[in-house]
């Protein structure tokens, strides 16, 4: 018999055929909903739907840009985020966790529509803003961002923009600015390879090896299951991707080559970072990176950390020598606890 790290990795085709495929996302019953007309006096309006759900006391605002931010990987007790759907940018913030056995408010923001504009990072963080305020998320202190790759350079431009409100930062799998740390050849077919055309089977096994340890990929599924867990985490990963690959409306190459230029437009000098650590407060904000993350180098984290004051400044730091580029999903119960930690430590400093 073959074992569980040598199993051949199911086709696209095998994980649509899976039982547990038809619940690979998984969906949330909102408490609340509506619609901002965003960035009037900035080339919009952008409509912005969003959600609400729960009514606890910690507001937490998760940005992350992300190919399975809707699959059960990430559980109902934990932290999705941001992401491109339509025609431009989506922004879908998640704000649900337990902590303390209380339900945190949870904010989505869903069916973004843009119109034909240069957008970048901060100006998605200028429409967070208006959206935050239309919730009457105002209060000094009162949001824990955790910004997840380019959610993290999102999240860099809220804390430059309303430092005071912002009672945590966490930053993971980010940059502020991406470099090219690999060398001018590898850098150039890296670029390419993100618009060539290719099966959806290749496609899947580019998006594995771009995001995740190949140590987790090969485990059994550690996934909570509707019908029956898939074979492996890497099968999984691909059938989430199969799903969101089959959701024409939502992933577009548009949408898709509207991210690359944001985060390539994204540039945080020294003197911002320090700003930045200065404003929020470097005891409030923690950075996060794993040593093998293909998709933001780890020499991005140490500019990153050296920009906001170093070791030794007050920062909460941890980085990850196995991890690769999704570490709240490969390190889910630690994750966590990091981010609530924070929020601990947060609610003290306030």
């Amino acid at each position: 018999m073959t074992s569980t790290s040598e199993a051949v990795p199911l086709t696209a085709a095998e994980l649509q055929l899976h039982p547990e495929f038809p619940h690979v996302n998984w969906k949330l019953i909102p408490t609340k909903r509506g619609k901002v007309a965003a960035a009037k006096c900035r080339g919009g309006p952008v409509n912005i739907a969003y959600e609400v759900h729960g009514n606890g006391p910690a507001h937490i605002v998760v940005s992350n840009l992300s190919s399975i931010d809707r699959s059960n990987i990430i559980s109902s007790h934990e932290l999705p985020g941001l992401r491109i759907r339509r025609y431009g940018w989506v922004l879908r913030l998640k704000i649900k966790v337990v902590h303390q056995k209380e339900l945190y408010e949870y904010c989505e923001l869903i069916n973004g529509l843009l119109p034909l504009m240069r957008y970048s990072t901060s100006e998605m963080a200028k429409d967070i803003i208006e959206v935050l305020d239309q919730l009457n998320w105002k209060k000094e202190r009162q949001l824990n961002v955790v910004g997840i790759s380019m959610g993290g350079m999102i999240s860099q431009e809220l804390g430059l923009l309303i430092p005071k409100r912002i009672a945590s930062l966490s930053l993971v799998s980010t940059a502020a600015a991406i470099e090219n740390t690999v060398g001018l050849i590898e850098n150039l077919r890296n670029r390419i390879n993100l618009f060539m055309p290719r099966s959806l089977d290749a496609q899947i096994v580019m998006i594995k090896h771009n995001l995740f340890s190949p140590e987790w990929l090969s485990r059994p599924d550690e996934c909570e299951f509707v019908e029956d867990k898939f074979p492996t985490n890497g099968d999984r990963i691909g059938a989430g991707e199969v799903a969101k690959r089959l959701d024409t409306k939502s992933y577009t190459k548009r949408g898709f080559i509207c991210q690359a230029i944001a985060a390539g437009w994204h540039h945080k000098t020294p003197e911002q970072l320090a700003s930045l650590g200065d404003q929020v407060g470097r005891e409030r904000i923690m950075v996060i990176h794993g040593g093998i993350d293909r998709m933001i180098t780890f020499p991005h984290a140490h500019v990153l950390i050296q920009g906001l004051g170093g070791e030794g400044s007050g920062m909460t730091i941890k980085l990850e020598p196995g991890q690769g580029h999704v570490i709240p999903i490969e390190m889910r119960q630690t994750f966590n606890g990091w981010v609530e930690e924070l929020i601990e430590k947060a609610e003290r400093l306030s």
